[in-house]
């Protein structure tokens, strides 16, 4: 489900502000956010603890670069999750690398919805969530539930392919023909 559009834009406005040095933004952009980023490394790292060092740097790495979040590429919790997804694999491959036992293998980063610009948050933006819909309803019935499930839903590729009992190659293959079909309608 996507945020209201006035949350949106208040969170690409907080961000702004942080970027322009206005530090009393971070609460706000914490707890509109914290939730989901936490639930995006949780699921690839596997662990509480690990879980929460990787929001924190999250947090950390967006108090530091700010200023570089550009809202026309993408929205802002995407750009967000995208960061957070960024952190917990750097860190899960961190901890592989010290020997320590791994939490998650690194593939477990499929499991966790892309929310790059090419995907949801490139096709939902101001007012288009209409011509989304209609444009989900042209595609096949595979193609158009797997994208819905993994997109709005947060299904994960591996989870999408065993319950349609396909392989993860052919479910990912749907998907991203989907997605170019998607925005080939968009694009009219």
């Amino acid at each position: 489900m996507n945020p209201p559009k006035g949350d949106v834009a208040a969170l690409s406005e907080a961000i702004q502000r942080l970027g322009r040095g206005d530090d009393s933004a971070l609460p706000e952009i914490y707890r509109a956010t914290s939730a989901k980023l936490f639930g995006i490394t949780l699921r690839i790292l596997g662990e509480r603890t690990e879980a929460e060092d990787a929001l924190q740097d999250v947090y950390v790495n967006l108090w530091q670069n700010a200023a570089r979040y550009d809202s026309v590429r993408a929205s802002p919790i995407s750009w967000l999750a995208v960061l957070a997804r960024n952190r917990a694999i750097d860190r899960l491959r961190r901890l592989n690398a010290q020997g320590a036992k791994a939490r998650a293998p690194i593939e477990a980063a499929d499991a966790v919805p892309d929310p790059a610009p090419g995907a949801e948050a490139a096709l939902v933006t101001a007012g288009e969530t209409l011509e989304l819909h209609r444009c989900l309803d042209t595609l096949e019935d595979r193609a158009r539930s797997a994208i819905r499930d993994a997109w709005f839903d947060g299904w994960s590729y591996p989870e999408l392919a065993a319950r349609a009992d396909v392989p993860l190659g052919t479910l990912k293959s749907w998907v991203r023909r989907g997605l170019a079909r998607l925005k080939e309608c968009l694009d009219q």
